[in-house]
């Protein structure tokens, strides 16, 4: 839970500690908070020029680069890795942590550049149309090399630094190799038709609760120190829920299916104080009630008043939550193993 100013200063109106206090307590809370990401100007200027210094060596790569030849683009890299790396070590010295896990997040991102000039310096690039500037929009079994060696290097990076924002590229690299893969086994010629897609659905969906599962276990080695977990439950659960939703049925049990997964991924981001789970668990209900509005109940009138039932009942159900919440969820975490106990208390 965020204190804020504001709620220190009604503690001090309410005599509950004195203004002394609440000025010790306050600065308490901002130097313990300073290297945690937040929606400050100055967190805001940190992410905007990273972001802006790794987007230009990944997203927005252009042609341009291509007039270097394999060998001058893996020069070019190594430098820039090099100059990444030396501002990560100078920022970690002045305990910058933001900064200095930008710039080794930074340093990971050129991995696949790098590797890309290799190949064509190596004469492994095959003879085709095929750039780098088409790494991030266009899937293909030819960017694996690049992503197992991007995951290689991410994770040594983050086994060095340690720095959650460097999960974020392992995270983006692991769920661009759930599409890649599928590329090796699957007919490039008939991309499109309903087996093709309802494979690669599939793949995705495992894939993703894979990672969301890898996330859980992270969230759990990791629950005394830095959230390390985010980009993992992120992506995971982005490719999970896409893959989920991308199946097709005609069968209303199936539809009533994805709806009630949809319900539990809002109960586990509740639970576990995961906003990713609750938006695409919503996502999820909305599309579901959006079909029974328009194809199973189109002509009924009653579906309205039945659903802004349900709807009420929802939210007497979550004032009975709140009258009981304490002693249910005491019970609840009673027969839960230690780890899980300990992670769950320090979301609460």
């Amino acid at each position: 839970m965020e204190v804020s100013k504001s709620s220190i200063q009604k503690a001090v109106a309410n005599n509950i500690i004195s203004e002394q206090q609440g000025i010790a307590l306050y600065n308490f809370f901002q130097e313990e908070n300073q290297h945690t990401p937040s929606f400050t100007f100055t967190h805001i200027l940190y992410y905007l020029g990273g972001l802006i210094a790794i987007g230009a060596m990944t997203l927005f790569m252009n042609l341009g680069w291509e007039q270097f030849g394999g060998a001058g683009i893996v020069f070019i890299s190594m430098l820039y890795a090099g100059v990444g790396l030396k501002l990560a070590n100078s920022f970690a010295r002045k305990h910058l942590i933001i900064p200095a896990g930008i710039c080794a997040t930074f340093v990971v991102c050129l991995t696949p550049i790098a590797i890309y000039g290799a190949q064509q310096w190596l004469g492994l690039w095959p003879d085709d149309n095929t750039v780098f500037r088409q790494f991030h929009h266009r899937i293909k079994w030819l960017w694996l090399y690049m992503e197992l060696g991007t995951l290689v290097t991410g994770l040594i990076v983050a086994w060095r630094y340690k720095y959650p924002f460097l999960i974020m590229p392992i995270a983006v690299t692991l769920w661009y190799i759930s599409m890649d893969a599928v590329m090796l086994i699957i007919d490039h010629e008939d991309l499109w038709n309903s087996y093709t897609w309802q494979f690669r659905a599939l793949v995705s969906m495992y894939f993703g609760a894979l990672m969301t599962l890898l996330a859980f276990w992270v969230d759990i080695r990791a629950r005394n120190t830095a959230d390390y977990a985010f980009w993992l439950y992120l992506f995971g659960v982005l490719a999970f829920w896409g893959g989920l939703t991308s199946q097709d049925s005609d069968s209303e049990l199936s539809k009533f299916i994805y709806f009630c997964i949809n319900l539990a991924m809002i109960g586990a981001g509740a639970l576990l104080v995961r906003r990713v789970f609750v938006i695409f668990g919503a996502l999820g209900c909305c599309l579901y009630l959006g079909h029974l509005a328009s194809t199973v109940f189109e002509d009924s009138w009653l579906f309205p008043v039945a659903l802004s039932a349900i709807g009420l009942g929802v939210v007497y159900s979550g004032i009975w939550w709140q009258k009981n919440e304490a002693r249910i969820t005491k019970s609840a975490q009673a027969i839960l193993p230690k780890a899980l106990q300990e992670l769950l208390a320090n979301k609460a």
